[in-house]
């Protein structure tokens, strides 16, 4: 990891705990407050912690964006949650039919950035 992503990288982690220190739910109630913090918190160190053996440099690239777009998505819809995204098993429509293999790797590259780290449910 280069100097310039270190500090971009670090940067963005305090960023988060800044994020997380002044949040305020949009229902004003003290017990969503502080379980929104504390799930801002726990979700950063989580990741962070997962990907800090990361020694590529396009992967960490994609972190950082992913990182970015979570922070300006909470802070946008005042939720600090990810949103859902809505889409059919089989709703991607390849060239060839429906075959599985294109059907998920259609939903892998329709994932939103802001969602790659979580796994498929």
């Amino acid at each position: 990891m280069t100097a310039s992503t270190r500090r971009t990288v670090l940067s963005l982690y305090m960023r988060v705990f800044r994020v997380a220190r002044n949040w305020q739910a949009q229902s004003a109630v003290i017990t969503d407050t502080e379980s929104e913090r504390k799930y801002i918190l726990q979700e950063a160190s989580t990741l962070f912690r997962q990907n800090q053996q990361l020694t590529d440099q396009e992967s960490i690239k994609k972190c950082i964006e992913e990182c970015e777009a979570r922070i300006e998505m909470g802070l946008h819809y005042r939720n600090p949650y990810p949103r859902a995204t809505y889409l059919p098993q089989l709703g991607l429509a390849t060239q060839k039919g429906r075959k599985l293999k294109a059907q998920q790797r259609l939903r892998k590259q329709a994932k939103p950035i802001y969602l790659q780290s979580h796994d498929d449910t």
